[in-house]
């Protein structure tokens, strides 16, 4: 599958080194590694740095079957540990770090997944359309993502190549859970990746980049030629592009009408035949003599009356039936799902590879309202959200489920200092011990929900117990008599 992926680097037109690496190629259970990595910090240094964190990505992902974000997670961690304790051995090497992208292609399950740390960037083309996946981890970064900036202001602004994580930079990566940015995502067939560092980012727009993705060429011929398009607008860095492609045809199922006789003039005395429509695969058993029926008009009137009332009064309960169906049926059955976005699928990995009962979120890491398309499922025994800062949950306008769904293992879930908005119901749960610490429920019509699950058939003997909260909405629940 060498022709689903291809990876390219250059130094450009201005630097004597090469400071950027990649990876793309296959594991040994035909996942595609995709990784772009920038190198910073001297001379030497930067490929140094960008040379330890390939072999580690390589090293930790050539055997990874599942638990790919985990593993993902490990190998920047541990290439941020490698390059630290590198540039503290060896003085000429105290200022070297990188930056890297990695996504992991899964073409069996059309899914992909991403890791990604400082300014490189992973971006997806989807029906002509090319969205950025990840977030720069710099000031100038965060401008324009938060659209403060637009794109041409961000290639030059002063301070661009400025940025605040990097694998190597300290320890911090091995403690703080928002350093790295995950996510995974429906790799469709027909779309393509591309990841990149900012030697192209930084001379080549986002309209130029799409123009020659899209062309009807090889990926090789992308590459050459996007790298030639940064040459050609100055080469001022190294310029480093993979491009992985879902070359897959879509299996759509395309509707055939039944065959059915057709009707022909036969000579006197020859058996009725029938024609089957073309790309017809089943036998079709010869058509029966014809039996003829002598008419009748007072009888024919008289059926066809009967029919018309009898087709009227179907159509009737019909209507009826489907307009109570679509009265009595709960939210969740009707909810219409798409896609969650990036930041949604960032927050669900967070909480599904959580090590410990803490969870930390930071609104440095989850900027702006964090759009909701599906229910947030939590399914630990105990977990504590605690968030610094405003993090907003907002409901999509398509959706109406509940903005968290606490599963049936939970026991004790603690969530604090968190803004949930605009749902019909906030917080759906089952038997479960909920603690909110500062919540702050706007527009919800059902703050919080909980469905008691019973052993059928058995006596039950249980106390509800109560919720108390503050007239200023922020809500605390928890026993009555608890302190």
């Amino acid at each position: 599958m060498a022709e689903n992926y291809f990876g390219l680097t250059d130094t450009g037109r201005v630097r004597d080194n090469n400071e950027d690496t990649f990876i793309a190629q296959q594991t040994a259970h035909g996942l595609i590694v995709a990784c772009v990595i920038d190198g910073v910090g001297g001379y030497h240094g930067g490929e140094v740095a960008a040379e330890i964190a390939r072999q580690e990505v390589v090293a930790q992902m050539d055997h990874t079957r599942g638990d790919i974000v985990p593993a993902m997670i490990e190998a920047f961690k541990q290439a941020s540990k490698k390059i630290y304790q590198r540039r503290k051995e060896e003085k000429e090497l105290e200022s070297m770090a990188c930056v890297a992208t990695l996504a992991i292609i899964d073409l069996a399950a059309n899914q992909f997944y991403y890791a990604h740390v400082g300014d490189t960037r992973l971006y997806l083309l989807r029906d002509g359309s090319l969205v950025k996946i990840t977030k720069d981890h710099s000031f100038v970064g965060f401008l324009e993502d938060s659209g403060r900036l637009t794109e041409s202001a961000a290639m030059n602004h002063p301070k661009r190549n400025e940025i605040n994580k990097a694998l190597g930079f300290d320890m911090a990566i091995a403690t703080d859970e928002s350093y790295i940015e995950t996510g995974q995502s429906p790799f469709l067939p027909g779309d393509t990746l591309l990841l990149c560092s900012d030697g192209l980012t930084d001379l080549v727009d986002k309209e130029v980049m799409t123009r020659i993705i899209t062309q009807k060429t090889t990926l090789e011929q992308k590459a050459v030629e996007l790298i030639a398009a940064a040459n050609s607008a100055g080469g001022k860095d190294n310029i480093t592009v993979v491009l992985a492609q879902n070359d897959k045809t879509s299996q759509k199922t395309i509707a055939k009408m039944p065959a059915s006789p057709v009707k022909r003039k036969e000579p006197a005395n020859q058996p009725n035949t029938v024609v089957s429509k073309p790309n017809q695969t089943a036998a079709v058993p010869q058509q029966a003599p014809a039996v003829v029926v002598k008419k009748n008009s007072s009888w024919a009137l008289v059926f066809g009356l009967l029919s018309l009332i009898f087709l009227g009064t179907t159509i009737w309960l019909y209507t009826r039936l489907n307009a109570h169906q679509s009265q009595t049926l709960p939210l969740s059955d009707t909810t219409t799902k798409k896609q969650p976005d990036a930041t949604q699928i960032k927050l669900q990995n967070a909480i599904n590879t959580v090590k410990g009962d803490t969870l930390t979120l930071s609104d440095t890491a989850y900027k702006g309202p964090i759009l909701i398309s599906d229910s947030l499922k939590i399914d630990k025994d105990t977990l504590y959200i605690k968030t610094q800062g405003n993090i907003r949950l907002q409901r999509d306008s398509a959706y109406h489920g509940p903005a968290i769904s606490l599963g049936e293992k939970c026991k004790n879930i603690i969530i604090n200092n968190l803004i949930i908005q605009g749902f019909d119901n906030g917080i759906k749960m089952y038997n479960t011990a909920l603690e909110l610490r500062n919540v702050q429920f706007i527009d919800c019509k059902h703050p919080v929900s909980n469905t008691y699950l019973f052993n059928n058939n058995k006596r039950i003997t249980a106390k509800i117990w109560g919720v108390t909260y503050r007239a200023d909405t922020l809500i605390t629940a928890k026993p009555n008599g608890s302190k």
